[in-house]
């Protein structure tokens, strides 16, 4: 395995580490190998005013890590993430996914999850599951296994015969992950997953992602608006500026790998998110036009 680069940022920005004498400090693994590559990626949208809403971003997602993005609305959090699905190509710049290059179409071995419900309302919660290894020809038996899989790990089992529209909020959003999870995806995308949820439904649905995560050693990516939540569920938090957005901040919250949302309860946890706040809140400023942002 080769050694770890460090991840590059913008001019004047530096690493934070976790809070001292967290557990996370003792248990933090060693160096693991890049499994995405961002390199100087920019998006500009075109037009009579062209619209710079990307970069230059530079990235080394690590193999195996949970990675969340914050910043201001309208940074480019939701542009990143459609340039690292495949989704849309970048301006300028390069990205890979697991050594080879992702220009416009989705990347085999990649799962992303919305924050809109993207159940179908006329399928079934086990059909829904299914759906995409359906369309992808995988053999009904193996469908069938790894989809009582999912209905049990995702704690849905007893509503396999339910309809979306008989699910909480919440419950439909575990059919989308699970609907994920089954294709065995090597790096997670989640665009505002729980953003719809109420605070303690999150905190849970938090835990409910961190059991998926150890449970699959999927690399994690995970764009959201909230602070604590990427405070506890991420080994590291990328804040980003105003739009261009581009990463002005790289934080290692040093937790261990086997954590919940008790760890809301530790003091380490507030140390995490009061720098969050603290890189984030001149940048949110800027993206409002409120008074007392710094140039």
């Amino acid at each position: 395995m080769r050694p770890e680069a460090r991840p590059r940022v913008g001019p004047g920005t530096r690493e934070a580490p976790g809070p001292r004498g967290t557990a996370g400090a003792r248990d933090a693994p060693g160096p693991r190998e890049s499994h995405a590559v961002l390199s100087a990626v920019t998006r500009v949208y075109p037009g009579a005013r062209p619209v710079a809403a990307l970069g230059p971003v530079d990235l080394d997602l690590r193999a195996g890590e949970f990675f969340a993005v914050v910043g201001p609305s309208g940074c480019g959090k939701s542009t990143l993430l459609d340039l690292l699905a495949g989704l849309s190509r970048p301006t300028a710049g390069t990205i890979l996914f697991e050594g080879r290059p992702v220009d416009g179409a989705v990347p085999e071995g990649l799962g992303i999850v919305f924050q809109e419900d993207a159940s179908f309302p006329w399928l079934t919660v086990r059909d829904n599951i299914a759906f995409g290894l359906r369309r992808a020809g995988t053999d009904p038996a193996e469908t069938a296994r790894r989809v009582d899989y999912a209905l049990g790990f995702m704690g849905l089992a007893d509503f396999a015969a339910a309809y979306p529209a008989q699910l909480s909020g919440g419950m439909r959003q575990r059919v989308c992950i699970a609907r994920t999870l089954v294709t065995r995806p090597r790096l997670i995308l989640l665009d505002e997953p729980f953003g719809a949820l109420d605070q303690q439904t999150r905190l849970l649905m938090g835990d409910e992602l961190l059991r998926l995560w150890r449970e699959t050693g999927a690399t994690v990516l995970l764009i959201t608006h909230a602070l604590d939540e990427a405070a506890m569920l991420s080994d590291r938090v990328g804040v980003m500026s105003s739009r261009p957005g581009r990463f002005i901040d790289l934080v290692e919250t040093g937790w261990p790998r086997e954590r919940d949302s008790r760890l809301v309860a530790e003091a380490g946890f507030g140390t995490v998110t009061a720098r969050l706040w603290a890189r984030l809140r001149d940048e949110s400023l800027k993206a409002i036009g409120g008074p007392g942002a710094t140039a």
